[in-house]
């Protein structure tokens, strides 16, 4: 269910009077790099122009057919410079291009700065940015400023650039689904579909009562019940559990993994109380658990907009998310407080196999035995990137953050699932979240990939981003 590597299209600038072996070694460096890390490539034929290099406005229109022809099958470009290249050349064939653009630029040899082989590619890196602004297109720039295609440096150039287009090819056309209307109290969770809609993102909505019907009729005698039933006893452990809840909790899996196919949803929110407990007697949580490490983010009490955050977090560093609350603070330490939410976390960010249980928050509201389906346990400690969304006149607002799950202890009587986040400037994130009117809610993925997300995000999908 993860993500493929990205498949890039390789441009090769060029300007005459340098020598051509130099345009020869990069068609051959970077093909044999990108494979060896996964990648497909597509590369124009050496005979279509002067060293399958683009200098001239002709090879500048005879590149942008062959991107034209293959429209679909790349996610990005990867612009390398072996010698100073042609700035005009490459603006032209690229400016109507559509997927991000990496420039690489190939160092001089200290001792090989003879007319045979000197490459001046620092300086026409420098050049080629100039020309892109001047026209509007939109590129990946990293450090080193020069860089050889097989050294580590270039590694993690091409890794960051990936996730980049990972984010930026899942997020155009993204369909998320609302299943289920805003519970009435919950108007923190409020988005707006017109202003998701500009960003290429669509809302399907879902009646809760027409899922409720469809669990109710399902009989348990299917393929997909008996499969989805091994698999949800496998995930975490049932002991106590009515098998009147199991069963309604794998009924509800299978209608909703069918909605997700119906709809292509790549993400969807739920509304996860109170008819799901008074009519079915369980609580989706563990399933959205379930959905979030198949990679289809699941958030909870009809949070599309983090939903929608959730799965470009997803995207960026190709680990399952987690939605949670901003819930305590941990004693007296002002960089660490604890996240938390009922259940849904994904079991693969878990310390340890959940307990499902009773939802002990709506005990009291439902009495005993009404809502099982919280997944119980300890977030294991990770490195995390953390972020949120909402809308506002219009526009897709977002922060991003990064920190640290630690393995602080959390008191034995704290319900759901739990972890102690430690963020260095915890008390700027938190006046930040509040006084922007973000949510409570907050959503997590393993890894620091806040860079290339904040990339694809601000630079190529204009969202306004704020990196905390």
């Amino acid at each position: 269910m993860l993500p493929k590597k990205s498949t890039f299209a390789l441009f090769f600038g060029n300007r005459g009077f340098f020598p051509s072996s130099l345009i020869a070694q990069a068609r051959q460096d970077l093909p044999e790099v990108l494979r060896s890390g996964g990648h497909e490539v597509l590369m124009l034929a050496e005979s279509a122009t002067r060293h399958g290099a683009v200098e001239t406005r002709g090879e500048a229109e005879h590149y942008a057919n062959f991107l034209s022809q293959h429209r679909g099958e790349y996610d990005g470009i990867i612009l390398s410079l072996p010698n100073f290249g042609d700035e005009f050349g490459a603006v032209m064939a690229l400016k109507d291009a559509g997927v991000p653009i990496l420039i690489q630029a190939y160092p001089d040899e200290f001792n090989r700065m003879g007319l045979e082989a000197r490459r001046d590619s620092f300086c026409g890196k420098i050049s080629i940015m100039d020309v892109f602004n001047q026209f509007g297109v939109r590129f990946t720039a990293l450090k080193p400023h020069v860089v050889n295609p097989r050294s580590p440096a270039f590694k993690a150039n091409l890794d960051h650039f990936d996730r980049v287009c990972q984010v930026v090819r899942g997020m155009r056309g993204m369909v998320v689904g609302a299943i289920g209307a805003r519970t009435t109290p919950f108007k923190t969770v409020r988005i707006d579909e017109l202003a998701l809609q500009k960003y290429g993102i669509t809302v399907e909505t879902l009646d809760l009562s027409s899922v409720i019907a469809r669990v109710e009729a399902l009989t348990t005698d299917t393929t997909s019940y008996r499969e989805k039933a091994v698999l949800l006893r496998d995930y975490s452990t049932w002991e106590g559990v009515p098998e009147r809840a199991f069963e309604n909790i794998v009924r509800l899996y299978v209608v909703l993994d069918e909605i997700v196919q119906e709809y292509r949803m790549d993400a969807f929110s739920i509304r996860c109380w109170l008819e799901l407990q008074t009519q079915l007697g369980i609580s989706p949580c563990v399933l959205m658990g379930v959905f979030n490490d198949l990679m289809v983010p699941a958030a909870c009490e009809v949070d599309t907009g983090s939903a929608v955050i959730m799965y470009a977090l997803g995207l960026a560093s190709s680990r399952p998310p987690a939605l949670l609350d901003w819930n305590n603070n941990y004693g007296d330490e002002e960089d660490k407080c604890i996240l938390f939410h009922c259940g849904p976390v994904p079991g693969s960010l878990m310390a340890a196999k959940g307990q499902i249980s009773d939802h002990l928050i709506l005990l009291e509201t439902l009495g005993e035995g009404q809502s099982y389906g919280p997944n119980t346990g300890r977030i294991a400690p990770t490195d995390f990137t953390f972020g949120s969304l909402m809308t506002r006149a219009g526009e897709i607002y977002t922060y991003l953050g990064q920190g640290r799950i630690t393995d602080d202890p959390i008191p034995a009587n704290f319900f759901g699932v739990a972890g102690v986040a430690h963020i260095g400037n915890l008390q700027d994130v938190l006046l930040h979240v509040g006084v922007n009117g973000y949510r409570h809610h907050v959503s997590i993925t393993p890894g620091w990939v806040q860079a290339p997300l904040r990339e694809a995000l601000a630079d190529y999908l204009d969202f306004k981003v704020s990196v905390l």
